[in-house]
């Protein structure tokens, strides 16, 4: 029995220790974990939600002072009983886990060690066996310290524990086991190795035969069976691979932006899983990010909270950045602070700091000049604006449009005097187009053509919005267009009959053209974004083109 208890001692003790350290390095991330725990869908505990943070701190610290406890013989029968308790209470709660399936990582080992609910069982069981053998033989627990010396030992175990705890609540945990950790590349991270083990399902065929009901269990095939369907139940048996970062979307009006966003070669993303706890923070994040902006930075915002706030705290703390919608769950996992901030070349992680730590952040500046933030905010309000009633196809919302237009090219005009073209070295990427949008709806494309023609080539903006403008040029001189980006619908009859693609010179090589210039579509695809799937694009020529036209204005 003597060997038995030492044995278990030592198991039991260092068990405990590194569990508590692993949660105790990434407190906050355990406190996630009960909050699950808490909710209504499983023990349904929500009066103790709003305190999971401070009941992760003691559970883990006092988890790493049993284990020392327990080592050094400290007040045997206090520890002893109290990680007795401690393991029935979490051996109920993996078992009903587990046979519920309620919470499918116990978190019993944060991040670093991953168990499912019947493995965390089964830890747990192995650790009440090991447990009741130092209960029944707990006289056998002796140590080679004194009284005095093994109370210093406890102290200094607390203490160390609480600064650490401090620590890396008020930074980042010091070691990330996450996803997401700075050298990790998102992508990379979404990426289903090929011949990886696909989910295997039981389904439950539920049929009314002429004998009663009937249950027929397949993998996927539905069942020949001479009765009325009823239902069906899927029952997954066996897991399939699962990439280490899923259900990862940066989305804005419905549309996923990350594929696009993660090809970034300077990316800052605003991580804030709830806005309504982190708001006062926002004046020191716009310091960073109006940094970050004026070094040439794209700046965006990740929140799971709805529009209508993100918006508010854009406009309360004046920020010069935009928020899209992220999973909640997602969020927390990339960084635990509320709001963090990082820093990413091309998917890749490079930075990550919490908001107490975004002084430490280095942007580095790849073009001599920074950025104007007082006019990238107007254009972006005079972006927001040319787009206001474009949609809207009624006479009232023209002639409110119009009125908008004339102020718009007003102003840009008075811009391109100052500064010649507002382009990416000005304003950033994202809103250096917002002036050849207001040219592009304008009468002045001639005035203009050549300006936007040298901006693209200095990469001021993509140059297929040049292409863009030199075909509606071309379609309103009535000559052929080069690129295909131009139509014309009067919304009138069927689409055949009233919409198509103005002619194109030498359309046989408009797709490669459309390459070169940067289109990722062809002429093909883009004539049905334009006029909806059915529209089938037909090459005109100018003479066919204008019939058409005539055609069109006499139904009107």
């Amino acid at each position: 029995m003597k060997y038995l208890v030492h044995i278990s001692r030592v198991l039991v003790g260092i068990l405990f220790i590194i569990s508590g350290l692993i949660k105790l390095n990434d407190p906050m991330g355990f406190s996630f974990k009960l909050e699950e725990y808490f909710s209504a869908g499983v023990l349904d505990l929500p009066f103790f939600e709003p305190h999971a943070l401070a009941i992760s701190v003691f559970v883990v610290i006092f988890e790493v002072l049993l284990g020392v406890m327990l080592l050094i013989g400290f007040r045997v029968k206090f520890t002893v009983w109290s990680l007795l308790l401690m393991i029935v209470f979490f051996t109920f709660l993996t078992f009903y886990s587990a046979y519920f399936n309620k919470v499918t990582d116990c978190g019993c080992f944060g991040d670093a060690i991953k168990l499912t609910p019947w493995e965390s069982f089964t830890k747990d069981i192995i650790l009440l066996v090991l447990i009741i053998v130092l209960f029944v033989g707990r006289k056998h627990i002796t140590s080679f310290l004194g009284p005095v010396m093994k109370t210093i030992v406890v102290a200094i175990a607390l203490l160390l524990s609480g600064i650490y705890a401090y620590h890396v609540l008020n930074h980042l945990p010091e070691i990330d086991f996450r996803p997401y950790k700075i050298g990790a590349n998102i992508e990379e991270g979404m990426i289903v190795p090929e011949g990886a083990p696909q989910a295997v399902y039981d389904y439950a065929w539920r049929f009314k035969t002429s004998e009663g009901e009937k249950i027929v269990i397949t993998q996927g095939d539905y069942p020949t069976v001479d009765g009325e369907f009823i239902d069906v139940e899927t029952t997954e048996v066996q897991a399939g691979y699962e990439p280490p970062i899923h259900d990862f979307t940066i989305e804005q009006n419905g549309e996923d932006f990350a594929p696009s966003l993660l090809q970034e070669p300077k990316l800052v993303m605003v991580v804030a899983y709830d806005l309504y706890k982190s708001d006062p923070v926002f004046d020191e994040i716009k310091k960073t990010t109006d940094l970050a902006l004026q070094n040439h930075y794209k700046v965006i915002g990740m929140s799971a909270s709805g529009p209508e706030l993100s918006d508010k705290i854009v406009s309360d703390h004046n920020l010069n950045f935009k928020f899209y919608f992220t999973d909640e769950t997602a969020l927390k996992t990339i960084v635990r602070s509320n709001p963090g901030v990082l820093v990413l070349h091309r998917g890749t992680i490079e930075q990550k700091v919490h908001y107490n730590d975004l002084d430490e952040l280095v942007f580095t500046n790849d073009r001599p000049n920074a950025l104007d933030l007082n006019l990238k905010k107007r254009l972006d309000s005079v972006m927001v604006l040319d787009q206001k009633y474009r949609e809207n196809h009624t006479p009232e919302d023209w002639q409110k449009q119009a009125l908008i237009d004339s102020a718009n090219i007003e102003f840009v005009e008075k811009v391109i005097a100052m500064y010649g073209y507002p382009g990416k070295s000005l304003v950033g990427d994202e809103t250096s187009t917002a002036a050849w949008y207001v040219i592009q709806h304008s009468n002045k494309i001639d005035q203009y053509i050549d300006l936007i023609k040298e901006a693209a080539e200095k990469d001021e903006l993509p140059f297929r919005l040049y292409a863009m403008m030199l075909d509606r040029q071309l379609m309103q001189q009535g000559k052929p267009q080069l690129y295909g980006t131009q139509g014309r619908a009067n919304f009138i009859g069927t689409p055949d009959e009233v919409a198509f693609i103005w002619p194109i010179e030498n359309h046989e090589e408009v797709n490669k053209r459309r390459k070169e210039a940067g289109f990722s579509n062809t002429v093909e695809e883009d004539a049905k974004r334009i006029f909806g799937e059915g529209f089938e694009y037909k090459p005109l020529t100018i003479e066919e083109a204008k019939a058409q036209s005539e055609i069109d204005q006499q139904k009107q």
